[in-house]
């Protein structure tokens, strides 16, 4: 609230009356609170504003102009209701309704104050109990608020309809419909059918649009209706889904599309939200609308009217699968139907419904397909043989891109199994040749649409797996295959890695040996000198690698796939390929999240078991596990040997992998493996020389941490709390070894005295690397937490370290020394004792001292008396974040003193300083109370102006910045007068300026993207085209989709398609182009339209123009040479169009302009040329190729 009315403060001296007359209210009230003592809470301003709202109404002052009381009163309560306590706004109601109520109809005419009132009723409605939503005022008001949602104002409207939806969306506890809900249905429904039969009466507000035609409100009711209708009750949807059908037939095209979104909407909802507000009515409605078919040709109802098909038996498909199933194949046949037009949108809309239909696919259809044989009529057939036809039908080619995708739904939806004992699915016993066809189709040379086609293959890959599919469409990479002229099939390879249901043995049997051919292959070409072949094998090889994390997924036959043999392959191409490392670590990753995922699933609930995506069972993916953890041990001595002998930027995947496998790792694999490293780890330290090994172990150590015992942690946290660790030489070590102490902190099983560890920590900081300073911020972030309330004198040592530490180079050093002085903050605002005796430099005969925020504060804050300004800036730095972190907890006094205090540093000489304390001004002007600053700003505002000249350091963009949000919150008066001397007030009135009038040029003038942007539908629907091939003859009625091309490729440039408009040298080979007589003609018909057309331009800017003063004087041009020389230049110009001979004495002959004179260069004489003949390599070929005519010759390179 308090952000709303410091925007309408310094409006007091608008010109606006309408923003004026607010701000003068707003302002006399808050004297009356501070003469009162009052404070500015929502109740005092709401009661306020309800007795000068009732003195106004007693007075008759109830005009409605823009700078009357009555409109700024019902403004300011709009503003501060919603803030309002509810029971306040409960005690108040009759008085509230008694005073705002009566005003509905005077308002009617006054949209400004009508929606001020509009959105107090909104705050109302919300906090009224059940028993007072029956008051009969109440119920008034809500009815007039209900007419008002067909208000012709858009405003209006709007703020109507959001209140009913607010009230709706918001019952009163504990009902979960509000009493309201079936009015509001009730009075839709009839203003529905009034709209259909087209008597809706007129709007009772006056008005330009107050004779608003039935459709026009009938769509005003319909953008109303939208986002109300989850909130009706149940009973009410049908009379009201009855009444939608109807809207269609008053022929408007919006409102027709309006209704059956509408209707799309719903049926979603009811499918999403598990509610069945409307599955009663399904049947009707799909009679209705099947019923009501638009033309094919209306391209604005047709989308909006397919959708609501699809959605609608989807709905059907949930609520009663089998009578779903008996209309599945007349409603497809009718969406069908409309897949021949060329509007893009209607066979979108087409393709998302057909997708909808496919999800409505039952067993019993399969089941009847699948016993019906190849040569079948049942309904699925029917429609697989009719895409099947499509593909090469011409009367579906620009549908080619949706008829793809709806294909993918297909095989998507088919992926159930048919014989659960089995693994065979529907789509592989069905769609198998389709999924053929269009393999065979995306191999053709001229097949555009590869990405679609790859989405169909992807998806077939997905649910049938790689051994399926490619048993049906081979990869044909092998030389034998290619010897035998059959295409590759390469895009395949990149859709293995993805989960399928295909076993790991597959993969085993098929793909290995097949890489390991490909490996001889690529070693063969390379002994050979065959660079680039070799390059191909090698990746086809990456590639087939790349898919073995597909089949990583949870197979069910790991146990017998995961051999010996097998594993030593993993092994040797993790040690020995390192291309091949990454596909092989994610399959090894896979193979264990995969199990798990599925084996925490026994409690769950499983749905559809006959899904192939959930290829095995939770018992299944549990003994999976079981086998997996029997090859842990030798797994970890494989990951830990690579993760040790790669590079410190490639460890990140092979540790994620040892994390994972560690998860599934018994506890006596995890203390042995932690052993065998720590040792390490031991043995390195005691080593010279040796810290890429060290680094190396604590990573390793790193992962294991989350999975050590207690026992373990003790050991390793005494070990890294040394100074061989934490003083090593090499900064990597250093800073391991600080993660790994701040990692068993964090864990929490580490028992060791903080104190004592703070202790051992401060000897250990002479040798402190800066890279490891983040991590060490870290660690003492995390043992703040553990020191005692009685021990907090530990605190004041660490102040100076921290500080200093907002200074750091490094970025997240720095955020890390913020979080640690905001927790030393957070501690000693939690309580305790600080023993003044104890912290170094003090009296040991100091008094104890009480923690607390503001003892913190004053601690952090000697740091001020720094001797360096690098001390002295730090501290004001952090003081800053402490203010903003804490300024609700300290007091006032501390603010003050504070903020005085730092004040006097804006006066230093230093710009570092300079640069902390306009960084503390920005935040206490952003944050801190206004009464506590509003004393400060004689002082403050001229030491800013000193700084306003200052470009270094970005000082004046930042105190410019300063003064924005001064004037913003406490207004221009009162900063303007603390600047003080005329200069300061000059730059002062300077910043406060604002630039009128350039939002709206912007608007008009400074975006060119509308002109450069072309309507998408426009493109799409300029079709597709045959292309033609002169070597051999196209047959229309087969393989057309190979055939087909967009508009748009046919103007793709072509190499070499413009050196095809010339004719050749027959001795040089060089192509000849001929000048243009005709341009020179062109040229001077141009030349003399602008000669006509500037004689006023010429009566203005020439030597013998003139122009007339404001008082009517001839004044006539100065004779200068620029001018002179300007007429020259335009005279010879004249000459040249008009042929004449007479020139001045400067004017040379017209030169006429030379083929591409238009890329010569301005000041340079360009290449070395004989008889000033300019080369023609600054033409592109393409413009030459324009040129009409044949009258002169010339060679390219040649005179």
């Amino acid at each position: 609230m308090e952000e709303a009315l410091a925007k309408i403060r310094p409006h007091t001296t608008s010109n606006l009356a309408h923003q004026k007359a607010p701000a003068n209210l707003l302002q006399a009230l808050e004297s009356t609170f501070q003469e009162k003592h009052t404070d500015r809470t929502p109740t005092a301003y709401f009661a306020a504003l309800i007795t000068t709202l009732d003195g106004s109404i007693q007075k008759k002052e109830t005009s409605l102009g823009d700078g009357d009381v009555l409109p700024a009163e019902l403004y300011l309560l709009a503003l501060v209701a919603p803030f309002v306590p509810p029971p306040v706004i409960q005690t108040n109601l009759n008085t509230l309704l008694s005073l705002t109520a009566p005003l509905f109809p005077a308002l009617m005419a006054h949209a400004p104050p009508l929606r001020s009132q509009l959105t107090l009723y909104n705050a109302v409605f919300r906090a009224l109990d059940k028993s007072q939503l029956d008051v009969s005022a109440v119920r008034q008001s809500f009815a007039s608020i209900l007419q008002l949602c067909l208000d012709p104002r858009p405003k209006v409207r709007k703020k109507a309809a959001d209140i009913v939806k607010d009230v709706l969306s918001f019952p009163p506890s504990p009902l979960i419909r509000h009493p309201y809900a079936q009015r509001v249905a009730e009075w839709a429904h009839i203003a529905l059918q009034q709209a259909s039969s087209g008597a809706l009466p007129k709007s009772k507000s006056s008005g330009k649009g107050s004779d608003t035609s039935a459709a026009e409100t009938a769509i005003h009711l319909l953008a109303f209706l939208r986002p109300v209708l989850p909130n009706l009750p149940l009973d009410a949807i049908p009379p009201i889904t009855t009444t939608l059908l109807t809207l269609p037939r008053l022929g408007n095209p919006y409102l027709s599309q309006a209704a059956y979104s509408i209707l799309s909407d719903l049926f979603t909802a009811s499918t999403t939200t598990g509610t069945a507000s409307a599955i009663e009515q399904i049947p009707a409605v799909l009679n209705a609308v099947l019923e009501s078919p638009p033309p094919k040709a209306d391209n604005s109802i047709s989308p909006s009217w397919i959708r609501v098909l699809g959605d609608a038996m989807f709905a059907y498909h949930v609520a009663d699968a089998s009578a779903c199933a008996a209309e599945f194949n007349k409603v497809w046949k009718t969406v069908w139907s409309y897949f021949e037009t060329k509007h893009p949108q209607t066979r979108k809309a087409v393709a998302e419904s057909l997708a909808s239909l496919t999800r409505c696919i039952t067993s019993s259809i399969v089941k009847d397909s699948i016993s019906d044989g190849e040569t079948g009529k049942s309904p699925l057939r029917s429609i697989i043989s009719q895409i099947t036809k499509a593909l090469d039908s011409l009367a579906f080619a620009s549908a080619m891109q949706e008829l793809l995708s709806v294909i993918s739904a297909l095989v998507s939806n088919l992926g159930v199994r048919v014989d659960p004992a089995k693994s065979t699915t529907a789509t592989e016993a069905l769609l198998m040749p389709l999924v053929s066809k269009i393999a065979d189709l995306r191999v053709q040379k001229g097949f555009e649409h590869k990405e679609a086609a790859d989405a169909v293959l992807s998806t077939a890959m997905r649910v049938v797996g790689p051994a399926v599919l490619l048993a049906a469409i081979p990869l044909n990479l092998e030389p034998s295959d290619r010897q035998a002229g059959k295409e590759p099939r390469a895009f395949l390879l990149p859709m293995l890695n993805q989960p399928h249901p295909s076993l790991l043995g597959h993969f085993v049997s098929y793909f290995v040996p097949m890489s390991e051919r490909m490996f001889n292959l690529q070693q063969k070409a390379d002994s050979e000198g065959r660079q680039s072949e070799a390059k191909v094998w090698s990746v086809l090889v990456a590639q087939i690698w790349t898919g073995f994390a597909g089949y990583c997924h949870a197979p069910s036959d790991i146990k017998t796939a995961l051999t010996p043999a097998f594993s030593q392959l993993l092994s040797q191409l993790l040690y020995g390929q390192p291309d091949l490392r990454p596909p092989v670590l994610r399959g090894l990753k896979a193979l264990i999240e995969s199990n798990k995922i599925i084996a925490s699933q026994v409690d769950a609930d499983m749905g559809e078991s006959s899904r192939s995506d959930n290829a095995i069972t939770p018992e299944q993916a549990s003994q999976n596990l079981a086998f997996l953890k029997t090859q842990v041990e030798s797994w970890f001595a494989i990951f830990f040997n690579v993760f040790g002998s790669v590079d410190r930027d490639n460890r990140g995947m092979v540790g994620d992998v040892i994390g994972v496998w560690a998860g599934l790792a018994e506890k006596q694999d995890i203390t042995k493996a932690y052993r065998k490293v720590a040792d390490l780890f031991r043995q390195s330290l005691q080593q010279s020389d040796n810290g890429n090994t060290t680094a190396m172990t604590q990573d390793l150590l790193i992962l294991l941490i989350p999975f050590l015992d207690a026992q373990d942690v003790a050991a390793l946290f005494s070990t890294c709390l040394a100074q061989e660790v934490l003083c090593h030489k090499d900064n990597g070590v250093q800073k391991r070894g600080y993660k790994i102490l701040a990692k068993l902190l964090e864990k929490g099983k580490v028992e060791e005295d903080a104190l004592q560890t703070f202790q051992r920590l401060d000897e250990l900081s002479v040798g402190l690397a800066p890279a490891a300073k983040k991590d060490r911020f870290i660690l003492l972030s995390l043992l703040i937490l553990r020191v005692p309330s009685e021990s907090l004198h530990i605190i004041p040592s660490l102040i100076p370290e921290a500080v200093l530490g907002t200074k750091e180079p490094s970025e997240k050093a720095r955020s890390a020394a913020f979080e640690l002085i905001v927790a030393m903050g957070q501690k000693m605002s939690q309580g305790g004792v600080v023993k003044r005796s104890m912290v170094d430099g003090m009296d040991e005969d100091g008094a104890e001292a009480q923690a607390s925020i503001n003892e913190y504060m004053t601690m952090v804050a000697g740091g001020l008396a720094g001797a360096s300004p690098h001390m002295i800036s730090a501290t004001v730095t952090a003081v800053s974040r402490l203010v903003f972190e804490f300024r609700e907890s300290i007091d006032t006094q501390m603010q003050t003193e504070i903020f005085t205090t730092l004040l006097v540093f804006l006066s230093s000489a230093n710009r570092e300083i300079i640069k902390s304390t306009l960084g503390y001004i920005k935040l206490a002007i952003h944050t801190l109370p206004t009464e506590l600053l509003r004393p400060h700003l004689k002082e403050l505002v001229p030491a800013l102006l000193a700084w306003s000249h200052d470009h270094k350091n970005h000082f004046k963009a930042k105190v410019r910045h300063i003064f924005e949000r001064m004037i913003r919150r406490f207004g221009w008066n009162d900063v303007y007068q603390a600047a003080g001397e005329d200069q300061a007030a000059k730059v002062l009135t300077t910043k406060g300026k604002v630039p009128t009038g350039d939002a709206f040029e912007d608007v008009l003038y400074g975006s060119e993207s509308e002109l450069d942007d072309s309507d998408e539908d426009e493109q799409l629907n300029k079709g597709v085209r045959l292309r033609v091939d002169d070597d051999e003859p196209m047959d229309l009625l087969q393989g057309v989709a190979s055939r087909l091309t967009n508009a748009q490729a046919n103007r793709r440039r072509k190499p070499g398609q413009d050196a095809g408009h010339f004719k050749t040298d027959t001795d040089t080979g060089k192509i000849v182009i001929n000048e243009d007589e005709s341009d020179i003609e062109v040229s001077s018909r141009k030349a003399a339209k602008d000669v006509a057309g500037s004689a006023y331009r010429e009566s203005m800017t020439s030597v013998d123009g003139f122009t007339r003063g404001p008082n009517g004087r001839i004044k006539f041009n100065k004779d200068t040479k620029k001018r002179r020389r300007e007429n020259e230049d335009e005279d010879g110009d004249v000459e040249m169009v008009d042929g004449a001979a007479t020139a001045t004495k400067k004017n040379k002959r017209p030169i006429e302009p030379k083929l591409g004179h238009e890329f010569k260069a301005k000041k340079a004489g360009g290449d070395v040329k004989k008889g000033g003949v300019d080369p023609y390599a600054y033409m592109s070929l393409s413009q030459a190729a324009k040129k009409k005519g044949r009258n002169r010759t010339g060679i390219a390179g040649k005179r």
